[in-house]
């Protein structure tokens, strides 16, 4: 007979751990605090429209693949996905924007159109990307960040140099326009660090953009989650909502349950996918394997403002994923990552799912979605809300030449207390701990306790890092740990 398992929190590396747990013959059971399962990928219903809360896009397809292929099963089996054409937008001033669209050799005549000869660079340094992104994805992302000697194989004893220079210096090296460099930056924002600081290894994620492309599931990202959750359910996994862990309970260095909701719940082995630093506050002092002053020297993934608009008509001169960098992100990176702060013009993203998929707004109306990324840990008030929700409508109307402000049905907002209230998480981050080179792979919060036996973590704190693919990995890497440690 296996042993019992209880997991923490229901976010996307719970509900793959799991998964790989219950197919291995555990016992398991997840335990959500919220209402609703998802972590952070949770939705918004309201007057007929439909949001995805946290993610919005699809990414890395080839990783969903994986995961469920590992159960007999396909991302088709759950959800439709359909690939974006374009991607994406970016506004860089009024009327004036790029678009990219859904193959590489588009993108390369957009790139010539831009800067000659910046196509034929382009398809070069994809290229690279994609050697990187098969290392990478393939291999490398795949490790438990066990041990430094994951990262030398016989292919990347020969790349060392690609994590001791930066993604900005390589783009900035081939792609002398400043409009073309911002966009090949762009990606590595999802791994929460500024370009500057990320290691050029990472430009696998120009590969995942240009070379793979971006796709949308058919009623929203949130069809994940429902995946996710028929496919534990069809396991044997069970999962409990409205169901708070205030305690783990250890006896002798040995984890032994959870206190959930005042009642306890004994389990051999305790696996947590929520906030790492929360989970740590729910074990007595001895126990904890890092302390505050650990926690605040690391370098957190950006927080963000989120606003939910409900708009009484069909927007002009947007597409799906639209991105604004019409102000400068240098100015923008230091008030979140150097000198953390409110930004006083803030890059800004906009999602407008209702483009694509008509489950997202009713006949006629649109559903649009704005991030501004904020350092985590500054003061959030409604009227800091009010006052950014304004800054956002008045440079969308100015850029993309329309009026939307009287036009507004209704508006939700999202925001650092809002992150500490419903995921409890550190300083209210978005995004977990940025992939920078101290912060990557072995170097990042460990899968395993190293203090209480049969305790392990798992989500976007540790490895192999923040995003919906990655989330996905941890799962199967701390599933797989368990298993090697119970056997």
């Amino acid at each position: 007979m296996k042993s019992n398992i209880t997991i923490i929190g229901s976010g996307i590396a719970s509900l793959s751990a799991s998964c790989y747990l219950a197919q291995a013959g555990y016992s398991v059971t997840i335990f959500e605090k919220n209402n609703t399962i998802g972590g952070r990928a949770r939705q918004l219903i309201k007057d007929g429209f439909t949001f995805d809360i946290g993610p919005t896009w699809y990414w890395m397809p080839d990783v969903f693949e994986r995961f469920f292929s590992d159960f007999d099963k396909s991302p088709s089996d759950y959800y439709t996905l359909e690939k974006l054409n374009p991607a994406y937008s970016v506004y860089f001033g009024k009327n004036d924007f790029i678009s990219i669209e859904n193959s590489l050799d588009k993108i390369a005549t957009t790139f010539e159109k831009e800067e000659p000869g910046a196509g034929i660079k382009l398809k070069k340094f994809i290229k690279k990307a994609e050697n990187h992104y098969n290392i990478a994805i393939k291999d490398l992302v795949y490790n438990p960040g066990v041990s430094p000697l994951e990262l030398i194989t016989p292919t990347t004893i020969t790349k060392l140099n690609l994590f001791f220079s930066s993604i900005k210096r390589d783009i900035r090296k081939e792609f002398k326009n400043n409009r073309l460099a911002k966009i090949l930056e762009f990606p590595v924002l999802f791994l929460g660090a500024k370009p500057s600081d990320t290691p050029s290894f990472y430009s696998f994620m120009n590969y995942a953009d240009f070379g793979l492309g971006t796709f949308h599931p058919q009623k929203g990202m949130y069809q994940i989650i429902l995946a996710l959750e028929k496919l534990a359910k069809s396991l044997g996994v069970k999962i409990e909502t409205n169901a708070a862990v205030e305690e783990i309970i250890v006896d002798k260095r040995t984890v032994k349950g959870l206190k959930v909701n005042g009642d306890t719940y004994l389990s051999n082995i305790v696996v947590s996918g929520a906030d790492y630093h929360h989970t740590e506050t729910l074990l007595k002092q001895p126990f904890r394997q890092y302390s505050e002053n650990y926690w605040n020297k690391k370098t957190f993934a950006p927080s963000a403002l989120l606003f939910y608009v409900g708009f009484d008509k069909k927007l002009k001169h947007v597409n799906h994923h639209t991105l604004f960098f019409d102000v400068d992100f240098d100015i923008h990176s230091k008030a979140i990552y150097n000198h953390p702060k409110w930004p006083e013009a803030p890059l800004f993203y906009a999602s407008f799912p209702s483009i694509t998929d008509s489950h997202a707004a009713p006949e006629g109306k649109e559903a649009g979605i704005f991030l501004i990324p904020i350092a985590p840990g500054l003061t959030d008030t409604a009227e800091l809300r009010a006052t950014y929700f304004n800054k956002v409508l008045d440079r969308f109307e100015l850029l993309t030449n329309q009026k939307v402000k009287d036009v507004v049905l209704f508006k939700e907002s999202f925001c650092i207390t809002d992150f500490i209230k419903d995921y409890n998480s550190y300083k209210g981050n978005a995004y977990g701990l940025a992939n920078t080179l101290k912060q990557t792979a072995f170097l990042r919060p460990k899968l395993k306790s190293k203090k209480v036996k049969n305790l392990f973590f798992t989500g976007q704190l540790t490895v192999p890092g923040p995003g919906v693919p990655p989330a996905l990995i941890s799962g199967k890497l701390v599933a797989d740990l368990v298993i090697k440690h119970n056997r």
